[in-house]
């Protein structure tokens, strides 16, 4: 059954059986996972990390950031979690799944060749 809403659950450690509408968060290992909003069934892992998925918490509701692409599983589902709602979004094409990933990976090296640099200062 499509997802409209995640409840947030604050776990330590992820669970071995995910349940439908429940947004996992450990923040000691800065990871949120959830079942796929579509309803398949799919464990959706988002790191959250500085080059991956951020997470804001207002008023108890969570929002990750960016949208949630699930290019590599049959639904191929695309939606953002805003403020506990899965907001659905359009089907992306092939050439804009490969060029969203292509800048995500620009990202990725400009944030790690900085980290590198201070480092080295």
């Amino acid at each position: 059954m499509r997802q409209m809403f995640l409840r947030s659950e604050f776990v330590e450690f992820i669970p071995e059986h995910l349940q439908d509408g429940v947004l996992y968060i450990s923040q000691q290992y800065h990871t949120a996972i959830h079942r796929c909003c579509c309803g398949c069934g799919e464990e959706v892992v988002t790191p959250l990390t500085p080059t991956d998925w951020s997470l804001q918490i207002f008023q108890g509701a969570v929002t990750l950031y960016p949208s949630i692409g699930n290019w590599s599983y049959p639904c191929r589902s695309h939606y953002w979690i805003r403020n506990g709602r899965v907001v659905w979004a359009g089907s992306m094409t092939k050439q804009q799944i490969e060029y969203g990933r292509a800048l995500d990976q620009r990202k990725r090296d400009v944030y790690f060749a900085e980290s590198n640099r201070q480092k080295d200062c």
